[in-house]
């Protein structure tokens, strides 16, 4: 009973604290453009604040036609190569995400010696220490395996014999390490915590060191270990179309923002993965997903261009599915014709659901993409469309290939990890100053009172 009522108190006093948090954290939002404030480090017209400079991917949106800036098709470039070259290359090939790893920590596509070497490097890499699955990953699984992955990264500091070392063969060790463990440590805490709180079987395998990162992924996830080639090689450039997306991107701006300060690379890791975990940046595709069930529960006839019209109209006018407005998956903060990633996923998309018979789904999802671009268009009234980005497709790929919702932000992290270490290592070797924003402060100076005297 005493605990009953304390925590009845402890939740009333709570309460009144928060109103407390609510006021004094409250700012005049007119005060952003009176002090020229780049909120979100976004300049007035969208476009990000200039902050530092890379070698190791570009982005590309606009070009300058004949004097004047025009939308294009967008451009991703992983150390000077564009991405849809990269991959017509890796068609029919398996190791692509490994190769692509490469390109961006070394700065050039390897040959075909150091390519296998690399390969072999990683699967030498792809082990945890003794008992760090039993010890670690199943004690207190986490529902959110975000959260689990950041755990393991930063627990993996104590069983590193040089962890604060920050010079580069050293960082480059640690970041070929969590590159090759963390697809073992998000799978096995997926099995752990459908193990321990919803009463599934338990069946942690070992990686094949003959198999790929995307290979081994799907053979440690499913019952059976099995997979097709055609699923492999979906996930492979899945993971390649994620591995990087520039500096600017929050997840990466954040690793140059920890790395700056000169701490070790499973602190730096860890706050990346942190910043990944966000519904704004990694987890969108979750929201794009729970979009199309909503979707799919309130047409039911999918081949209906009027209906899914309507409906669409309803969730951009605030009265359906979470009223927030937004179409999700719809619209970029640098692509305004195409997102490259989306156009590559979006092909591979089709041939999946080809084999999974999943076509009539597909045509939905194509449906949905050009009646929410004609739209918000329209409803904007801007000169230039709105593309789906690459969350669009990513959720639906991933569905078809049997990966729960709950490791869809964690395969996302499986990639983008690769982009981390680079831009780690970039930031390393130029020996940056710490990186440190400027916040103009608009309260007030206070008088200080003795405690007595407050009332």
């Amino acid at each position: 009973m005493r605990k009953e009522i304390d925590k009845k108190t402890r939740d009333e006093r709570l309460a009144e604290l928060v109103k407390y948090c609510m006021i004094s954290g409250a700012l005049d939002l007119n005060l952003y453009q009176e002090y020229d404030v780049k909120r979100g480090l976004r300049e007035s017209d969208g476009k990000g604040v200039l902050t530092g400079l890379t070698e190791i991917s570009d982005v590309i949106a606009f070009k300058t036609i004949n004097g004047k800036k025009e939308p294009v098709d967008g451009e991703l470039y992983f150390q000077g190569y564009n991405v849809m070259d990269l991959k017509k290359g890796f068609e029919k090939r398996k190791f692509n995400f490994e190769e692509t790893t490469y390109l961006l920590l070394f700065g050039a596509l390897p040959n075909q010696k150091q390519l296998q070497e690399f390969v072999e490097i990683l699967s030498q890499y792809r082990e945890l220490p003794d008992k760090f699955v039993r010890d670690v990953i199943m004690k207190a699984p986490s529902a959110n395996i975000m959260n689990a992955l950041q755990k393991s990264v930063l627990t993996l500091y104590s069983y590193d014999e040089n962890p604060d070392d920050i010079s580069i063969p050293n960082v480059l060790r640690q970041s070929l390490t969590l590159i090759a463990t963390l697809p073992l440590i998000s799978v096995y805490a997926y099995h752990a915590y459908q193990h321990y709180h919803n009463d599934k079987s338990l069946v942690i395998r070992y990686p094949d060191p003959e198999l790929s990162t995307a290979e081994n992924i799907l053979r440690l996830l499913r019952a059976d270990g099995k997979y097709t080639e055609l699923e492999a090689r979906v996930l492979d450039i899945a993971l390649v179309i994620h591995a990087e997306h520039g500096g600017g991107n929050n997840s990466t701006f954040t690793t140059h923002v920890v790395s700056s300060t000169g701490t070790d690379t499973y602190s730096a890791i860890a706050a990346s993965l942190g910043s990944l975990k966000g519904p704004k940046h990694g987890g969108a595709n979750l929201k794009v997903e729970n979009m199309f069930a909503d979707i799919k529960a309130h047409v039911p006839d999918w081949s209906d261009d009027n209906a899914i019209r309507e409906y669409l109209t309803k969730i951009i006018n605030k009265e359906a599915f979470d009223k927030s407005g937004l179409i999700y998956g719809m619209g970029h903060a640098v692509y305004t014709m195409s997102d490259p990633r989306a156009v590559i996923l979006k092909e591979y998309a089709r041939s999946l659901s080809i084999e999974k018979g999943l076509t009539d789904e597909y045509a939905l999802y194509e449906k949905v993409e050009h009646i929410a671009s004609e739209l918000l268009t329209s409803r904007k009234r801007l000169h230039k469309p709105i593309c789906c980005n690459v969350d669009f497709y990513s959720g639906f790929v991933y569905s078809m290939l049997g990966i729960p919702m709950q490791m869809y932000t964690p395969i996302f992290a499986i990639a983008r990890i690769s982009g981390w270490c680079a831009h780690r290592i970039e930031e390393l070797v130029n020996e940056g100053k710490i990186i440190r924003p400027a916040y103009k402060y608009v309260g007030q100076h206070e008088t200080y009172q003795d405690l007595d005297e407050r009332k």
